[in-house]
């Protein structure tokens, strides 16, 4: 029993590491190597809570733990590859010197909100079933695939993504989508959580749907796919909410 209730806890540090092992890359402007990184946490994220509720064991320090490994994971990583893309997108911008200068520390305010948002969601009741406002690992999910579709060169259809990539490479692009992120962090919107509902299984119809587009979008445009997977995310919260968490009034 000892053992066994350390092993999600486990799991929790294996994120923290991840993490860790990313902020070196990011560093050194191996940005894509650090947003695989992330994927790598996101997926220990996800495990260390199948473990702990396969394994009937729960405590406060996992709990904590989590926050920890979550605001390393997904929110000094993400934030320090947003101002590593600001940063080289400013080298070939022809724009005023003082801007290019400033504008890249805008990115400090992905730590900033995603410490607020784990902060928010560990003394919220509301968030037992779903979430009030963009999850820590949605959104560091989200900025980790733009280094990778600044790289990407095709797609399973064979069209070029360059004008994609050449978008979400722009500066005032970056800065403004770090802005409207790190609001999203801490805005009062509700969105499902991926997690299947044993409890109101009525809910998981819009889970499976959006499940199947991601995977279908992935298979198709590869990491492109993301922010288009993030745009559908919040509108199917937000158009299907009545149906979703009638059981919350």
């Amino acid at each position: 029993m000892a053992i066994k209730k350390h092993i999600p806890n486990f799991i929790t540090i294996l994120n923290l590491v991840s993490g860790c092992i990313a902020i070196i890359f990011a560093l050194e402007g191996n940005l894509a190597l650090a947003s695989y990184l992330i994927f790598l946490a996101a997926l220990f994220d996800f495990s260390d809570g199948m473990a702990a509720r396969a394994l009937k064991v729960k405590t406060d320090i996992g709990k904590e733990l989590d926050s920890l490994a979550d605001i390393i994971s997904f929110g000094l990583v993400p934030g320090f590859i947003m101002m590593k893309l600001m940063q080289q997108s400013v080298c070939v911008a022809e724009i005023n010197a003082g801007i290019t200068f400033v504008l890249p520390y805008l990115a400090l305010l992905i730590p900033v909100f995603s410490a607020l948002r784990l902060a928010k969601f560990n003394t919220d009741s509301r968030q037992t079933h779903d979430f009030i406002g963009l999850s820590t690992p949605a959104n560091a999910l989200l900025i980790a695939s733009l280094p990778l579709i600044i790289e990407q060169k095709s797609t399973l259809l064979g069209f070029d993504p360059l004008w994609f990539s050449n978008l979400v490479s722009n500066l005032y692009v970056l800065a403004g989508s770090t802005i409207i992120l790190s609001l999203l962090l801490i805005a009062e919107i509700r969105l499902f959580s991926l997690k299947i509902s044993k409890s109101y299984p009525a809910q998981n119809r819009i889970k499976y749907i959006f499940a199947v587009i991601s995977i279908i979008l992935i298979t198709v445009l590869y990491f492109v796919a993301f922010p288009f997977i993030m745009l559908i995310y919040i509108l199917l919260s937000v158009t299907m909410k009545s149906k979703i968490y009638n059981y919350t009034r």
